[in-house]
């Protein structure tokens, strides 16, 4: 039986549904996701492998045009690098939305030397089907794709045909990742992920970037995994904003942190948050190196 392996890296500008596709893709939660843009900082590969194939999705932040500080420097530098050295480019557009930011895109994507699959996503979303074609015909003019594929992430159907289309594009190999790898990032990374995650969603209007996570404890006691995380905010008034009244955001983050992280971990889990105040983080090279932005 021939067997396929291969890296497909998961393009395009913020908030277009590029890790909420490859969580459908791989049939389990593993990116983090949010309606903020650029909730996606670091470049992540998400691994799925079946009895003829290994299909390793690499997550990117999303092609954004500001560069104002050095955590934005960096997540453009990731989703850059992320087109070098794949096997297929799957390029994540909205439906009959064009932006300043999908030329930026487009600008690294026309250099490529691999297959690319241009992904029309949430067409769930328009009211008239009818008005998609006008868009398709003119992205094609911008960019003729190897594939032009509409679908809606969350549609299986959709899913299954354009995981058929990519596994075309892949080379015959071995497996890159040993069979019972979901992710080449550690578990404290995708637990810390986690945390992020209910932070943004939760808080993504009064602190959109000025946060981050970090483990400071991660052991296993018989069978509960415990886990001490600090979150960094940037100034102080914004410490009392993810502690709550009373305390209750911080219990509501980690109470649904816990239960996301269990889900992941299989296993049940005890979680203590510390809020911190890491003053010009979020634009100092060294911090964001010792934050694991390297």
């Amino acid at each position: 039986m021939t067997h396929k392996a291969g890296f497909i890296a998961v393009v395009g500008r913020p908030n277009v549904g590029k890790s909420t596709l490859i969580n459908e893709l791989i049939g389990q939660k593993l990116s983090i996701t949010s309606h903020r843009p650029q909730t996606t900082r670091h470049r992540i590969h998400a691994i799925d492998t079946r009895e003829n194939y290994q299909m390793v999705f690499v997550d990117t932040p999303g092609i954004h045009i500001n560069n104002a500080k050095a955590i934005n420097a960096y997540m453009n530098k990731m989703a850059s690098a992320s087109i070098d050295d794949v096997d297929v480019i799957v390029w994540l557009l909205e439906a009959k939305r064009w932006t300043k930011e999908d030329t930026r895109v487009l600008k690294h994507i026309s250099t490529a030397q691999v297959p690319v699959i241009l992904c029309v996503n949430k067409i769930d979303k328009l009211k008239d089907k009818h008005t998609l074609l006008p868009f398709l015909e003119e992205v094609a003019q911008k960019y003729q794709a190897g594939d032009l594929f509409p679908l809606s992430a969350f549609d299986k159907s959709d899913t299954k045909a354009l995981r058929a289309l990519i596994l075309n594009r892949l080379p015959n190999q071995p497996n890159i990742f040993d069979a019972d790898y979901i992710t080449d990032r550690s578990e404290k990374f995708v637990v810390a992920e986690f945390i992020r995650e209910k932070l943004m969603r939760h808080l993504a209007n009064e602190l959109p970037y000025e946060l981050t996570v970090q483990i400071e404890q991660y052991k296993l006691d018989r069978q509960i995994q415990k886990i001490v995380a600090v979150i960094f905010v940037d100034r102080l008034s914004q410490k009392s904003i993810v502690i709550g009244n009373k305390g209750k955001m911080l219990k509501l983050i980690g109470s649904e942190s816990r239960q996301s992280i269990e889900n992941f971990l299989q296993r049940k889990v005890y979680i203590k948050l510390w809020v911190k105040v890491k003053q010009g983080w979020s634009n100092n090279k060294h911090l964001l190196t010792l934050l694991g932005y390297d």
